[in-house]
């Protein structure tokens, strides 16, 4: 596998091409090239790995309990995608994927790479475009300082940088006690974890304890939480949370209960929620969501080879639905099954065969997994801030006072309807970090379910490109109708 380094190494057609490099990705594109298909794999990072497995390679943390055995299992997954002949690029972003754009039935794709723009065609894709960390607005959220618990997880996997000074760690989730034992092991000064699991959740959980004590999370959950809490000050039952001070952040205000007020000084708060799919490209492609009650959150409408409702698109690992890295590989590797079985490289029974195993781990992988996503579902007040003042649209500046208004008082009834009002979702991120809470304030004000309310339409470019990249795409049809759809 050698990396393309600008786009003119591209071809301009292929079976199969699949955008994101994380366990889905990986996976996907391996499958895809050892069928026999033409596969490119693109991916925005400089190094293949997703957020799970990010810069496994590359990372300068060595020590492995520094960032634990799960981290380090991603290196067996890229040393068999470069065993491939899958064609891949890193640092090319997609911002544009349309399957109903041409006659000949080909997938038309929009590819930024190296300050230039170029149109591909694809018979099939496979969009494994990951997680992103549900948005947490509470007052103070965009003060220096702060930051998700995400973007401090990259700086360590990939420079090997913690955060200085006094840290707290605030949300809730398995991910929130991982990014703590990490931090911890790497030198980081946590003083304190700041627990936001809704009162009431475990008992909302329980029902589906019992598949949870056979899961694979069981053992490795208990010895994550025990690890942490021995190192670690931790701070449950915690209802309500502000980031504090004037051009930086200097603390953090917090309450447990009904109770008063408790302030801790710090100078970095990492703040995190759980993690929700990543649909942009999905949606802006025209492929049919539907709200996910119990992860609370949109995802695909998919069958059972992940093949969404657009023709030749399918989508797999936490994309289609959080589940975790182990399954998101496996999603991936079935996924590109349905791929090669489509366009004629393996029949059905031979598809069925080499999918069945993999169909009966993905199971194995996905048990208890209800019983977290109940267990974490995160508390009413951090999905739609009670403080007016919280900027929700930080793209724009929008906030959560504001949106309830319009609401309330010009009868605004889903995301799309507010977008035209406040500017919200229009900024670089186009609604990837105030669409659920959009939501959700629209929901509570309303009294509608987040079903009702809706998500942003989008379309491309997904990602932000400039005139000179749009400047440098050949004139040919394909682009001509990227640039004007």
């Amino acid at each position: 596998m050698t990396p393309l380094a600008d786009v003119g190494r591209l071809a301009g057609s292929y079976d199969l091409v699949v955008v994101g490099a994380g366990p889905a990705g990986l996976a996907a594109a391996a499958a895809g090239a050892e069928s026999g298909l033409a596969t490119l794999l693109v991916d925005e990072n400089a190094t293949p790995g997703g957020q799970i497995w990010r810069a496994v390679t590359t990372t300068p943390m060595k020590r492995r309990e520094t960032l634990g055995e799960d981290f380090w299992k991603g290196a067996d997954h890229v040393a068999r995608f470069d065993r491939s002949n899958a064609a891949y690029a890193p640092r090319c972003t997609v911002w544009s994927l349309a399957a109903d754009a041409r006659d000949d039935g080909l997938i038309e794709i929009g590819l930024s790479m190296g300050g230039k723009a170029r149109m591909i065609a694809a018979r099939q894709t496979i969009l494994a475009t990951g997680a992103q960390e549900r948005p947490f607005p509470i007052p103070g959220w965009t003060l220096p300082g702060v930051m998700t618990a995400g973007a401090a997880q990259i700086a360590l996997k990939t420079s090997g940088a913690v955060p200085d000074g006094r840290v707290v760690v605030a949300g809730c989730g398995p991910l929130l006690y991982l990014l703590a034992n990490q931090l911890a092991a790497a030198g980081a000064n946590i003083v304190a974890v700041l627990d936001t699991t809704a009162p009431g959740a475990l008992r909302s959980a329980l029902p589906e304890f019992g598949d949870f004590l056979r899961s694979p999370y069981l053992a490795k959950g208990l010895r994550l939480v025990a690890q942490a809490r021995r190192k670690l000050r931790f701070v449950s039952r915690v209802t309500a949370l502000a980031a504090t001070g004037e051009s930086r952040l200097e603390g953090v205000r917090f309450a447990r209960g009904g109770g008063v007020d408790e302030r801790i000084a710090c100078d970095a708060l990492l703040l995190h929620q759980g993690v929700i799919p990543s649909i942009n490209l999905s949606n802006a492609a025209g492929c049919a969501h539907e709200f996910d009650e119990t992860q609370h959150c949109w995802r695909p409408r998919l069958d059972d080879w992940f093949c969404a409702s657009m023709a030749g698109i399918a989508v797999a690992g936490d994309g289609a639905g959080i589940g975790g890295a182990e399954s998101a590989a496996l999603r991936g590797e079935i996924a590109a099954l349905g791929v090669a079985a489509r366009l004629g490289r393996l029949d059905a029974g031979a598809r069925d065969a080499r999918a069945a195993p993999l169909r009966a781990e993905l199971a194995r992988c996905l048990r208890g997994r209800r019983f977290l996503d109940l267990l974490y579902r995160p508390a009413p007040q951090f999905l739609a801030p009670p403080d007016d003042a919280t900027i929700v649209c930080r793209c724009e500046e929008v906030t959560a006072g504001q949106v309830r208004d319009a609401a309330r008082r010009l009868g605004v009834t889903g995301p799309n309807q507010m977008k035209a009002f406040l500017r919200c979702g229009m900024g670089p991120c186009q609604g990837r970090l105030c669409g659920p809470t959009v939501a959700e304030l629209i929901a509570e004000t309303r009294d509608m379910s987040l079903a009702e309310v809706g998500a942003y339409r989008l379309r491309p470019p997904v990602k932000p490109i400039t005139l000179g990249e749009l400047a440098a795409l050949p004139q040919t049809e394909a682009a001509i109708r990227a640039v004007v759809r």
